[in-house]
């Protein structure tokens, strides 16, 4: 791994050009460099430390590219423990729990063909392979074959490199659950479709691809059902193929463009003119850096260790994944998307791959901070996923599919536009808010499983066949929150808003005084017993009590009342830290891997790998001890993220522990979405430059930010002394300056006053 990080490290170039922002900046830092996609893929089903795959691509890319060193179908494509490669594929894989869709893959070999994905698979070493963002080089030590590529949003360049041979291949393999291809020897082309999904699709779902090669073939045929055809020029079938074979010399380079399309094969070849061109491999590559480049400059960190900066830009990378846009540009330049809830093809946006429960969390509050322009063409694809399907796309991959709990849509649409984010039609999107809090979906994931329950008591009970429910109750409860500051922002009727502020609070309806946690709860009102705190499952979703008892996001000051007061709150959270780790499984039957992750992590009951306690660290800020986030935040940096292939603790789950990590480290994080507010921490860095899309810059400074000081002394903000353990949204918007002065011993009496505290709806206060 070593040998690896010192391959990938790069010094930061500053280069001087126009940037593709509407203001352009005058300097531009070579950031992409400071990227490592193998941070993370070193899991298994077993044990995460990402379970990510290195992705080749630009920017929230239609299509990724990554090597494959698993089996066809299998959600682990790469594995950083695996020693053999058998293809590198075009995936479009959220999650390996979600698994992919519509993917197919290219290999080279010389020798005898093998086709067979077993048998045509080669060794390779990581001493001899590069892994950026923007491209990917892998030498396949059985052939002596070099193989790269490099991508745009619906296309890819590849370059394979061989020795002398007369017999030097390669494969095209479009996996199973119905494919075609059809070989065009004169126009050297390869055409044909891929169908493999694990669900979510209509009928007449497919990735229609096209490949163009620079070089003629001395002979070809097809794949069908394991069954090598030569002189074949089509197949169809369960699972087809392609081969070609060339007469090389050595050092004989073939070039492979390629592109797809979800609309049809004209769309892909159309994709593949207007993204390919007539530019080479080198140019391309750079048009992708730049890409990259164009979107990491909108933040600038200086100071730090080498590896805290590639683990920063290593995880804005991965924030800048999902969701992937799902839409493509016809011949007039016209927006227009295939849709995977109705099988129609029709104009507008329209993004997929994302687990609104994992990324309301951080992903879409960093987006309206930094990336609001993109966000806004998120909500978009809302409203066309509502108009097509006639729900909110809770997870899309990538039509909607049955996986997690929660109605956050409602989160990610009130926070865009609270914060000002415009452009989309916001009257549908609360529209369809407004379904989700009356109406159960065609699946569990979409509308609000147990909503009658939950509208009548004010909960969803425990024991009426309802999977997970005090997770549900006090998400719905969280999501209320955030339709009743949108319900004010759009004047709608009194009563209406009167009601959502009301379900609000619904958080109390589950929270048992005797034991100080939240609690399931019996239709007739009585508890669920036994009740063990550490108890995985049952009515929480992958996690314990000991995670969502702080699931209270809109009303921190609420659950210190319920616990009693600031000094019983604060003495149950440190319990987080220091509680052991011990678990109760009996519910999965088995120590799950989220389970495992917590128990490695050392830090008691908090488990990072997770996502519903990701941001109680951040709830010190609301009592009178709030250098204690400080401290915990720091710790969680420190131990639990690295640039390396183990460099995460737990589920990646599409940018959101990454995001978490951005955040951090710049010094604040969103604990509330829906409140433009960003509770601080302890930043990173010596300095952080936001280089916002308006225009504007905030910086945020630590001095003295050596190791061991990770508490903020004093601060100011513009110039001005500055107390409050947050940042308002529209400050940062508005560009400034915020001064920390850090220390290693904490100031016990600054950021303590109840007027210093980040927002509750229950705390009285002009903020309302």
């Amino acid at each position: 791994m070593k040998i690896l990080f010192n391959l990938l490290m790069a010094s930061v170039i500053v280069i001087t050009c126009n940037a593709q922002d509407s203001k352009p900046q005058a300097e531009v830092r070579n950031l992409v460099n400071l990227v490592n996609p193998l941070v993370g893929t070193e899991s298994s089903y077993n044990l995460s430390h990402g379970n990510t795959y290195p992705a080749v691509a630009v920017p929230w890319g239609m299509n990724f590219w990554t090597p494959q060193t698993g089996k066809m179908g299998d959600g682990w494509g790469y594995t950083y423990q695996s020693d053999s490669i058998r293809g590198i594929k075009q995936t479009h894989q959220p999650s390996p729990w979600i698994n992919d869709y519509g993917a197919f893959s290219l290999m080279a070999i010389t020798g005898e063909l093998r086709t067979d994905q077993f048998k045509r698979a080669s060794k390779f070493s990581h001493q001899k392979e590069i892994s950026k963002a923007d491209y990917y080089y892998v030498y396949l030590e059985d052939y002596k074959i070099s193989a790269e590529v490099t991508p745009t949003d619906r296309a890819a360049m590849f370059r394979f490199t061989f020795p002398a041979n007369d017999q030097s291949w390669i494969i095209l393999d479009a996996f199973n659950k119905g494919s075609k291809v059809v070989i065009l020897p004169k126009e050297r082309k390869i055409i044909g479709y891929a169908k493999n999904n694990s669900g979510g699709v209509p009928e007449n779902f497919a990735n229609y691809f096209i490949l163009q090669f620079d070089q003629p073939f001395e002979d070809y045929g097809t794949i069908l059902d394991g069954k090598n055809q030569i002189k074949s020029t089509d197949a169809e079938g369960k699972h087809t193929g392609a081969f070609l074979r060339f007469k090389t010399k050595a050092g004989q380079t073939v070039h492979v463009k390629v592109a797809s399309s979800f609309i049809s094969p004209e769309q892909a070849e159309l994709n593949l003119n207007r993204e390919l061109a007539n530019n080479n491999f080198e140019q391309i590559k750079k048009k992708a850096a730049d890409l990259w480049n164009e979107q990491m400059n909108r933040i600038w960190i200086d100071g730090g260790t080498q590896k805290q900066q590639v683990t920063f830009y290593t995880a804005l990378y991965r924030t800048l994944l999902f969701p992937r846009k799902f839409y493509e540009y016809d011949q007039a330049g016209k927006v227009m998307h295939y849709s995977p809830y109705n099988g129609k093809v029709l104009p507008g946006y329209l993004y997929t791959d994302n687990g609104f429960w994992d990324t309301f969390r951080a992903v879409f509050p960093f987006f309206t901070l930094v990336y609001p322009d993109h966000d806004a063409r998120v909500m978009e694809g809302l409203v066309n996923t509502y108009k097509e399907s006639g729900w909110l796309p809770e997870w899309a991959s990538p039509g909607h599919r049955n996986c997690m709990v929660g109605s956050n849509s409602a989160s990610l649409i009130s926070d865009a536009y609270i914060k000002g984010i415009r452009g989309y039609d916001i009257n549908t999107l609360y529209e369809s808010i407004l379904k989700n809090t009356e109406n159960e979906g065609p699946m569990q994931s979409v509308g609000r499983f147990g909503v009658s329950y939950y509208n009548k008591l004010g909960y969803v009970p425990y024991d009426v066949k309802v999977n997970e429910n005090a997770a549900r109750t006090l998400e719905y409860a969280y999501d209320d929150f955030t339709i009743w500051k949108l319900a004010k922002e759009l004047k709608r009727p009194q009563a209406e808003i009167d009601l959502f502020k009301a379900r609000a609070g619904n958080y109390r309806n589950l929270f048992d005084k005797t034991t100080n946690f939240m609690r399931g709860r019996n239709l007739d009102g009585s508890w669920q017993t036994p009740f063990v705190p550490e108890a995985w499952g049952g009515a929480f979703t992958e996690g314990s009590s000991w995670h969502y008892t702080w699931s209270v996001f809109q009303d921190p000051q609420g659950l210190i009342d319920l616990m009693g007061g600031d000094k019983a709150f604060i003495s149950k959270l440190d319990s987080v830290f220091s509680m052991p780790p011990v678990f109760d499984c009996k519910y999965y039957g088995f120590e799950i891997h989220e389970i495992t992750e917590m128990v490695n992590g050392k830090m008691g009951q908090y488990a990072h790998g997770n996502q519903p306690i990701q941001h109680a660290i951040y709830l010190y800020d609301w009592t009178s001890q709030p250098w204690k986030a400080q401290f915990q935040v720091r710790e969680v940096m420190n131990k639990l993220y690295s640039p390396e292939p183990d460099g995460l603790c737990g589920d990646e789950d599409n940018g959101q522990t990454s995001a978490w990590y951005v955040f951090s480290a710049m010094g604040m994080y969103s604990v509330c979405p829906g409140q433009p507010e960003y509770a601080l921490g302890s930043p990173l860095f010596d300095q952080v430059t936001l280089n916002l899309d308006n225009g504007n810059k905030f910086i945020i400074q630590a001095k003295n930010n050596v190791a061991d000081n990770v508490y903020i002394d004093k601060a100011n903000l513009n110039g001005t002394p500055y107390t409050k353990n947050y940042l308002r949204h529209q400050d940062i918007r508005n560009g400034g300056k915020l001064v920390v002065e850090m220390s290693n011993q904490p100031n016990k009496k600054r950021g303590t006053a109840k007027a210093d505290r980040p927002y509750s709806m229950s705390a009285k206060s002009s903020r309302q």
